[in-house]
């Protein structure tokens, strides 16, 4: 998480509200306090490339009860059903925007079966997690690249792993290196200013120089819970043998 007070103060002198977006940070704490429940609504994700998941879909967490009527009025297809289900109204009809975001129940079971195991999985997440950032430490002390970095009043979910490489060629040099060796590295997201939406629909004050340069040079290692020891040996090998390749500049 970044540094949440900051964004928090900001938004209570500006008298807008915060909304989260915490598709990746469930389980995560930010000083104590669970992501998901800083701001008055979070969205969290349960896509098939979360540490949970139903496949598709998702939940809203309403932090601010003067929000959960018009919340549940937007899940029922704009209708006030879930009142007149209650025995609150006589008759339903539609009273706003809306949409069918209810989850079927086999994607229901399937995401209540793994939310029951959901320590175990993130201990299992973790021992990866801690494993790259122990045993790669030193190459990347010595070879100019940075490991993820978790302030000490943060949790992290071990959702990923990244490497911050020193340049766009250095990341792509690595990327192509780790699949000669077998292993599948990743890039991360396009930055959303520079995406064709972003472009087309959305504006900045300045160029988001840093989003761009992190971008660019960001590499993901494969993480899941059921990675065995074998498979992260293999990727820190992989790695680590990439000391001493003279990076393009």
């Amino acid at each position: 998480m970044v540094d949440a007070n900051e964004l928090l103060e900001f938004a209570r002198d500006a008298h807008v509200l915060v909304l989260e977006d915490n598709a990746h940070g469930l389980g995560a704490t930010y000083r104590g306090k669970y992501l998901g429940t800083l701001g008055v609504l979070a969205a969290q994700s349960f896509h098939d490339t979360k540490n949970v998941h139903s496949g598709e879909g998702g939940a809203l967490l309403v932090n601010d009860g003067d929000l959960l009527e018009r919340a549940e009025i937007i899940r029922e297809k704009g209708t006030n059903r879930s009142r007149f289900l209650r025995g609150q109204v006589d008759k339903y009809t539609w009273v706003d925007l809306g949409s069918s975001y209810l989850m079927s129940e086999l994607s229901a079971a399937v995401l209540d079966s793994q939310l029951s195991e959901f320590h175990t999985i993130q201990r299992l997440r973790h021992e990866v997690w801690d494993r790259y950032a122990l045993e790669l430490a030193s190459w990347a002390d010595t070879s100019g690249e940075s490991l993820m970095h978790i302030p000490s009043d943060r949790e992290h979910p071990a959702h990923l792993f990244y490497l911050l490489m020193p340049n766009e060629n250095s990341r792509d040099d690595l990327l192509s290196h780790l699949c000669n060796h077998g292993v599948i590295g990743t890039f991360h997201y396009i930055p959303l200013d520079n995406s064709p939406a972003g472009l087309a629909l959305g504006r900045t004050p300045q160029p988001c120089e840093n989003a761009h340069s992190f971008s660019s040079r960001l590499v993901r290692l494969p993480l899941w819970a059921g990675m065995d020891k074998r498979s992260v040996d293999r990727v820190i090998d992989a790695v680590s043998s990439f000391r001493g390749l003279l990076a393009r500049e």
